[in-house]
């Protein structure tokens, strides 16, 4: 055990631990315990959404995606970076004017239905759990390879940080932490790509040149169709990655932190930029892992490659660069845990106890109890979870979760926003049809049997031949959505008319 790492994890720990003191202060109602209070500025929460996106599978997932099968690792860094147009142009400012602390706020602003809001918090816990699964993974392997313990303590270690943001500072702390964690981030990627870019005389050509002859792989490492052969495949992925964006539940509930749209929609200007820089260094990330730590070491310090980046950063600059690296790692692990938890319980505390069971009648108090009571379970349970998930990559746990949110969750909201005829059968038909169809593919695709031992959680012959869904789930939702609006024929146009306005305006009733 290095005394540098411990040293550094220890001043991570030590900031976000004050970080939450001082924002268990502040955290009083429940709209400062969700939304900070509405009083991040666009920069700030700009930088938050970064910090709540760039997480483990950014930095650890697509590192080694592209480490081990080169151009196809690349897809992950385009679909993230392209999702952010359907979250600027379609989502932010109709989500901002229309919700208060959670996505089914937003739907139920149009049908005001216990089951639509009951589907909705449903779609987000799920969308929760599988995004939390992959952070823990990924933290897991992290905290294990450094501090050489076994990998159940690491993720308990993490699952207990986790929920003490939550517990007591709420969305405040919770902001401040992916704040500084987005800045460490992008720290620690420029240094590393800045090496990197040394090593290969700062010369672009020269560094694809050599990348050829770097690899097992040889020249095919610089083309797709390593790990992604089946076209519809790769189409299936892109598809759940720029699509699901726009329905994580994690992401949409950041819209809430500030005042209005305007900051809304700059909050989104200033996470594109940060993201857009951080993604296309990913590719140096991963070439510099690839040529300089090499297949065979990535591999053996995690089968799904997610220590290539730590592995790059204690080639390059030894043990202190590496051990600030896993710093920053772990910083980024717990930022979206945090993030990931808070919505889990926002969407059962305030929708479906808060509204449904005690039917609005609630207070501050009780909401607040009851969200704190929400987290603690669904840290509990993801951690349970992430247990049996320890030899995936967390790149691909993400996609899944982008998909199932696409899904489920994507066509509600444009169909909430656009759709005149668009009702209460409609939005619920959208939300089961997206969310059950992902699910059942998931569960008979290759990700979860596979004939070679180790590569799934079952060995056997799937049934469903993509790895990624999205391009059958994801219409399966808007198409379940039509059917069931059509079908039931209800509609109620006056409605749709003051959602339309205050969706542009943001106009609401004093």
């Amino acid at each position: 055990m290095n005394a540098t790492v411990v040293i550094l994890f220890l001043i991570i720990v030590a900031i976000t631990l004050v970080i939450t003191y001082y924002a268990a202060k502040r955290t009083k109602t429940a709209n400062e315990f969700y939304t900070a209070g509405g009083g991040l500025t666009g920069l700030q929460n700009g930088l938050a959404i970064a910090g709540d996106y760039l997480s483990a599978a950014s930095f650890l997932g697509i590192a080694g995606s592209i480490a081990l099968t080169g151009f196809d690792g690349f897809f992950y860094s385009i679909g993230y970076l392209v999702a952010y147009l359907v979250v600027l142009f379609i989502v932010a400012e109709p989500l901002r004017n229309l919700g208060k602390y959670t996505l089914a706020d937003m739907i139920n602003a149009r049908f005001d239905a216990k089951k639509v809001r009951g589907v909705a918090a449903l779609s987000t816990i799920t969308i929760v759990i599988f995004y939390m699964i992959a952070q823990l993974v990924g933290a897991g392997a992290l905290i294990q390879l450094l501090f050489n313990i076994d990998y159940w303590v690491a993720v308990l270690i993490v699952g207990v940080m986790m929920t003490i943001y939550v517990l007591f500072g709420g969305m405040t702390a919770t902001s401040w932490v992916q704040i500084i964690k987005a800045v460490l981030l992008m720290a620690a990627t420029v240094v590393i790509s800045f090496i990197v870019l040394s090593k290969f005389n700062f010369n672009i050509a020269t560094m694809f040149t050599k990348m050829k002859t770097a690899t097992p792989l040889g020249a095919d490492f610089l083309n797709p169709g390593v790990k992604y052969q089946n076209p519809l495949d790769t189409i299936s992925l892109m598809t759940a990655l720029v699509l699901g964006t726009a329905g994580l539940p994690h992401i949409l509930m950041r819209f809430f932190t500030v005042k209005d749209a305007k900051t809304a929609r700059s909050s989104v200007m200033w996470a594109t930029w940060i993201v857009g820089i951080f993604y296309i260094l990913t590719v140096l990330l991963g070439f510099g892992a690839a040529a300089f730590v090499g297949s065979e070491k990535i591999v053996e310090a995690n089968a799904a490659g997610n220590m290539a980046a730590p592995l790059l950063a204690q080639v390059l600059g030894g043990d202190f660069l590496m051990s600030f690296v896993s710093a920053v790692a772990f910083a980024t692990i717990l930022a979206v845990v945090a993030g990931l938890v808070l919505s889990g319980a926002s969407a059962f505390a305030h929708d479906i106890y808060g509204q449904i069971i005690k039917k609005g009648k609630i207070t501050e108090r009780q909401q607040v109890l009851a969200a704190k009571y929400a987290a603690l379970g669904v840290a509990v349970l993801s951690i349970l979870l992430a247990l049996f998930a320890q030899n995936m990559n967390v790149a691909f746990l993400v996609s899944l979760a982008f998909c199932i949110a696409g899904s489920a969750n994507l066509p509600v909201i444009v169909y909430t926003i656009f759709w005149r005829r668009f009702n209460t059968a409609g939005a619920i038909s959208a939300m089961l049809s997206g969310l059950i169809s992902a699910l059942v593919l998931v569960s008979i695709s290759p990700s979860v049997f596979s004939p070679t031992e180790g590569a799934a959680i079952f060995v056997g012959d799937p049934i469903f031949p993509l790895t990624n869904p999205a391009i059958i789930s994801v219409p399966l939702g808007f198409l379940g959505g039509y059917l069931g609006t059509v079908i039931s024929g209800k509609t109620d146009f006056v409605r749709y008319a003051e959602v339309k306005f205050r969706a542009n305006t943001g106009y609401r009733e004093k």
